[in-house]
């Protein structure tokens, strides 16, 4: 159906985790208050968004505020970065609900922020539960990528991505996406799941990116989409994690897998060159779930990285733990670069 942009064969991973995430610490519902809302609390929050903004760490982050039908909107909450480096959060944050529900693509969630820059201007795409999301009886695009600009302290959505119409009868869903500015244009790296019932770590062409961050809400039609990369054999799916962060004129990517097996949720890391060929792969897990908050919650054993930043002479990994926590780590850069020099592609 796709192109692979490179056969997984070329890179040898074994199923264990060396975890070399270091914790900084975990952030719950009760500790976040929302604005202009009549609850206090959402129920629960988690899958956060990230970037570094004049020194603090504006977290996007996935709140619940029933179970009813899960309907998830996007607060955005402040850290200044030197409570992060310390690891001393002091206890409460003020929550925004920038992003939430209000269209056809998006209507029963707006669920998993990734927040990145594209030039200058600060975007987000985040997963929309599309209107059909709940219907029996359509079990095609029950989710779409849908794009976010930061306009004047404002966020302002502009448009969904799509396939082009003879395949969107084969999309059952299509999320963890997020765009990449590279020297052959914009791509979207996002993970389509088919009607073969496979999941495929994909990057695809944008057709009109001029129009990504002007007027109304707009369809943008997929092309040339490649598979970057497949799961292993003990793995049921994997799944785009973070937004790359440049290291070296090369693009580091955190990506999620789903054991077969117990369905743990786990991490590695892969490297693409600027034509985006994969040339190196984490030789085994870099993260795993170990911390209670991690370990349990809505559901356990998963940790979902979201957003990454580099500060100073390491990566900020923002993450879900659980489906109940908003969670940071951080990892040193050249003990990753150490560990995917390990196994990179001659």
């Amino acid at each position: 159906m796709f192109r692979k942009i490179c056969e997984i064969t070329a890179f040898k991973r074994e199923n264990k985790t060396v975890d070399i995430v270091k914790r900084i610490g975990a952030i719950t519902a009760d500790r976040i208050h929302l604005k202009r809302y009549p609850k206090d609390n959402p129920v629960t929050a988690f899958n956060p968004g990230l970037i570094l903004v004049d020194g603090e760490l504006k977290l996007y982050v996935r709140i619940v505020l029933g179970y009813f039908t899960y309907a998830s909107a996007v607060a955005e909450i402040t850290i200044p970065l030197e409570e992060v480096e310390a690891n001393a959060f002091p206890g409460h944050y003020s929550g925004d609900i920038v992003v939430f529900p209000d269209n056809r693509y998006d209507i029963w969630g707006v669920e998993d922020p990734r927040v990145y820059r594209i030039g200058d201007e600060i975007m987000m795409t985040y997963c929309g539960r599309t209107v059909s999301y709940f219907d029996p009886s359509i079990r095609v695009e029950r989710t779409l990528p849908v794009c976010a600009k930061k306009v004047d302290k404002k966020w302002k959505k502009t448009c969904v991505f799509r396939f082009p119409r003879d395949m969107r009868s084969f999309v059952v869903s299509d999320k963890d996406a997020f765009l990449v500015k590279t020297k052959d244009g914009i791509k979207l790296f996002h993970r389509p799941h088919m009607r073969d019932e496979n999941f495929y770590l994909s990057v695809s062409d944008v057709d009109g990116e001029g129009e990504l961050g002007d007027g109304g809400l707009k369809e943008i039609p997929l092309k040339n989409t490649a598979i970057a990369y497949e799961a292993a054999e003990f793995e049921e799916k994997i799944g785009w994690g973070t937004p790359p962060v440049k290291v070296d004129n090369e693009y580091l990517f955190f990506v999620h897998a789903v054991a077969r097996e117990l369905k743990f949720y786990r991490v590695f890391a892969l490297l693409m060159d600027e034509d985006l060929n994969v040339v190196s792969v984490t030789p085994h897990y870099i993260m795993e779930p170990r911390e209670i908050y991690e370990v349990y919650g809505d559901r356990p054993y998963t940790i979902f990285p979201c957003g990454a930043e580099i500060v100073d002479d390491k990566i900020i990994i923002s993450y879900g733990a659980a489906d109940s926590a908003v969670g940071l780590g951080e990892i040193k850069i050249d003990e990753i670069m150490s560990e995917l020099d390990k196994n990179r592609c001659d």
